[in-house]
């Protein structure tokens, strides 16, 4: 039972580092006119030095920008930005960290969307059973409805289980 509980909060902690970890990735933008309105999307350098590679970055973009696609809107980037500042309330970082993992944006982070996330934080680098079984255990442990998925309120009592998470 143990290592259950060691991989769930192995992966509770990686939620808080690869949220919080885009505030320091190298940006640059690229401004394109689309019928009158200009958009930046930021691309991220994974070989500037001293910059960790962000396995979250294009769907935090994604999940920022008004037309959900990653083109951001000067607001979406300065909304951005300010969500993910340290002074920025950490409710207002549970709602975004939720948005981001939520891959299907169905309000619920199911099962699918778990084992996105996983793969994307250990790079694929679990067997499928291991994926598997660790995202059975978030959920189990995280579910309160039993509905085998996890609402809003089901992520938000998880996340107040973890102090440290969108510090």
């Amino acid at each position: 039972m143990t290592d259950y509980v060691f991989c769930f909060v192995f992966f509770q902690s990686f939620f808080l580092v690869n949220f919080y970890i885009v505030t320091i990735i190298t940006v640059q933008l690229n401004v394109h006119k689309i019928e009158h309105h200009s958009y930046v999307t930021p691309h991220c350098n994974p070989d500037a030095p001293h910059t960790p590679e962000n396995p979250f970055r294009d769907r935090i973009v994604e999940t920022f920008s008004e037309d959900g696609h990653g083109n951001l809107t000067f607001n979406d980037f300065v909304d951005m930005f300010s969500v993910l500042c340290e002074t920025s309330p950490r409710e207002l970082k549970t709602i975004y960290a939720f948005k981001i993992y939520d891959f299907n944006r169905d309000n619920f982070i199911c099962k699918e969307d778990l084992e996105k996330t996983l793969n994307k934080l250990t790079k694929g680098e679990l067997t499928p059973e291991e994926v598997t079984l660790v995202c059975d255990k978030a959920i189990e442990e995280a579910d309160l409805d039993g509905d085998n998925k996890l609402s809003f309120a089901d992520f938000e009592n998880m996340i107040s289980k973890a102090p440290d998470f969108l510090r």
